[in-house]
């Protein structure tokens, strides 16, 4: 049986907080959300831009 390793670094290792995708992820500001996410939560977390 093969051993399930997790990612250390690069692309994969970080995960959105909220659905688990690993594309399209925005670190910026400590958020680790994709940005399916963003969009939905953006206005409550505070970005004017999406109110």
């Amino acid at each position: 049986m093969k051993k399930e390793r997790t990612k250390v670094f690069g692309r994969g290792a970080n995960e959105c907080r909220r659905c688990g995708r690993r594309r399209g992820l925005i670190r910026m500001y400590g958020l680790y959300l994709c940005r399916q996410c963003f969009r939905e939560a953006a206005a409550e977390l505070g970005f004017k831009k999406y109110w």
